[in-house]
Order: structure tokens, then C-alpha cells, then sequence
């Protein structure tokens, strides 16, 4: 019976140890009994080879690397900063029809915009990280770092409309009219209440 359990916890070692330790290891002669007839005219092996890993790598060092999709790169942090602008007291408010209303009618105006200046594949398009607080308008900018210029500016202005109440009204300028054009994304009601400032 003694032996069964021997050979069990030497092959139970060698599944675990995925054969690092062989059953030719010196441990394992030092656990079998001296007196073990049958196994004296067995050939032993005294020479262990071990080889680990490969030499020589058929994979290129930059196979596995992915190029980084325009949802982590750009759309991501935009939303992260629209969340930051909004802050605590505005976002939960308004942050499910922000979802399904304005930020993907955002995600199409940043795609269209990257296209046309060659993708952002080669990490020169950028979302700064700053949006502004108290009753300021900006929510985000992508940038161009190549010409240090920026492409698109979003922003939401907070606008009192008699007798219906605040609405924020969500809007981009573009470089292409010199950031002076307003194009609408949509509007958001508040409520007839003063809201609070972002950020806070």
C-alpha cells in the first residue's frame, strides 16, 4: 500500500509541477526503499535534460500589441470628462438622456472629425483634460498635437428660457469656421430652478 501512495505523490508532483521535478530526481530515490528487488535491474537514468521555453520566438515582439481603438482612446475619456463636468449635483439628473441623446451624437461628430484628418492611430489626436467649472461652457476639446491646434471644442451653455425654465444646450464649434459657428447637439431641461454650478 505504501508504494501505491508513493507512486501517486510522485505523479501528483509531476502534474503540479508541470515536470520541472522528474521522477528521477534525487528526492524521489531517496523515498523508495533500499530492499526493492524488481526495481534494481531497471536501466536508471543519470543524465537530465531540461529545457524550458523557446530559443528561437517565431512571434515578431509587436504581434500582440493592438493598435488602440478610437472607443478607449477618444470616446472614453470624453465621457469621463463630461461625467467630471457635470459633477455630483447635475449628473445624476441628467446623465441618462446625456447617454442616449447627446454623447452619441458627440461619438459621430469626433469620428467624422478624426477621419478627415487621417485617424488617430498615430497617437496625435488628443481629448484635453480639463473641462471648466462654475457657469463656463467647456466640456472638452480633441486636439491635434502635431499642429498644436484644436480640432473641435465642446462645450454645453446653461440658457434661461421664460417661462419654460434652464435648459443646457449642448454644442461644438469646429476649426473650420473658425470656432465661431454653434453646431447644436441638443438640449437638456433642468428644472425652473437656478441650477448649480458644474463641477460641484
Amino acid at each position: 500500500m505504501k508504494k501505491y501512495f508513493q507512486k501517486l505523490f510522485i505523479a501528483i508532483v509531476a502534474v503540479l509541477t508541470l515536470g520541472v521535478i522528474s521522477p528521477n530526481h534525487e528526492i524521489w530515490t531517496t523515498l523508495q526503499t533500499k530492499d526493492n528487488s524488481r526495481e534494481t535491474n531497471l536501466p536508471t537514468i543519470t543524465k537530465h535534460d531540461l529545457q524550458l521555453g523557446l530559443e528561437e520566438s517565431i512571434f515578431e515582439p509587436d504581434a500582440f500589441r493592438q493598435t488602440p481603438s478610437i472607443e478607449e482612446t477618444l470616446f472614453s475619456p470624453a465621457k469621463e470628462l463630461a461625467y467630471l463636468k457635470f459633477g455630483s449635483r447635475i449628473g445624476p439628473v441628467i446623465q441618462q438622456e446625456f447617454d442616449t441623446v447627446i454623447f452619441p451624437k458627440m461619438e459621430e461628430v469626433i469620428e467624422s472629425t478624426v477621419a478627415s484628418v487621417g485617424g488617430f492611430e498615430n497617437g496625435r489626436i488628443l481629448i484635453t483634460q480639463t473641462p471648466s467649472g462654475n457657469y463656463a461652457e467647456k466640456i472638452f476639446h480633441v486636439s491635434d498635437t502635431e499642429v498644436k491646434k484644436d480640432l473641435i471644442r465642446f462645450h454645453v451653455r446653461t440658457e434661461k428660457r421664460p417661462q419654460d425654465g434652464y435648459f443646457y444646450n449642448f454644442h461644438y464649434h469646429t476649426a473650420d469656421d473658425n470656432f465661431t459657428v454653434h453646431h447644436s447637439l441638443g438640449d437638456i431641461y433642468w428644472s425652473k430652478n437656478t441650477p448649480p454650478k458644474w463641477l460641484s
